[in-house]
Order: structure tokens, then C-alpha cells, then sequence
């Protein structure tokens, strides 16, 4: 994952940042870039913020959504397709 190591071309400047957080949310990014095969916590910290750049679109209440999502399929709270196509409005054509 090593493309995600510098800026967007090379010729900009790299600088250094600092920030502070605590003990355990530092325990949880280190935990999350080591099991995830970045090969620094700098590496993965670039990664996450040029991706929250690049796309910021997808925001909390959409990951809020997509869990909600996730944990309805775990209990076994789905619909069929035609059941959503009737509560949404939609006509599977799209």
C-alpha cells in the first residue's frame, strides 16, 4: 500500500503533522493499519485522509445506515425485492 505514502505527484513538499488523541483511540488506528497491511501508522493515517478528501460524500449517518443494514441481515430482518420495489416506490427498471 506503499502508493499511499506521498502526495499526489512528487513535487509538493512534504511537511510534517502533528495531532494529539488519546491512548486508546492511538491503540485502535494501530490495531486497524497493522491488520489491515499498511506498512506504517503514517502510511494508513494518509491513506484515510486522502480518502475522506477524495470522496466526501459518504458521511456518518451513511455508515450509521450501512451498519443498521448489516445487523437487520444478521437477525434476519429482510424483505424481497419485490417488497422493497412496493414500500419505495420503484419498479426494478432502473
Amino acid at each position: 500500500m506503499s502508493e499511499a505514502a506521498t502526495g499526489d505527484n512528487g513535487d509538493d513538499e512534504i511537511v510534517t503533522v502533528n495531532f494529539k488523541v488519546t491512548q486508546s483511540f492511538l491503540d485502535k488506528i494501530d490495531g486497524t493499519w497493522q491488520g489491515r497491511g499498511f506498512n506504517s501508522r503514517s502510511e494508513f493515517i494518509r491513506y484515510t485522509l486522502r480518502d475522506a478528501t477524495e470522496f466526501p460524500t459518504f458521511d456518518r449517518d451513511e455508515l450509521v445506515a450501512l451498519l443498521q443494514a448489516e445487523e437487520d441481515i444478521g437477525e434476519g430482518q429482510t424483505m424481497s425485492a419485490e417488497e422493497a420495489r412496493e414500500k419505495f416506490g420503484t419498479d426494478g427498471d432502473e
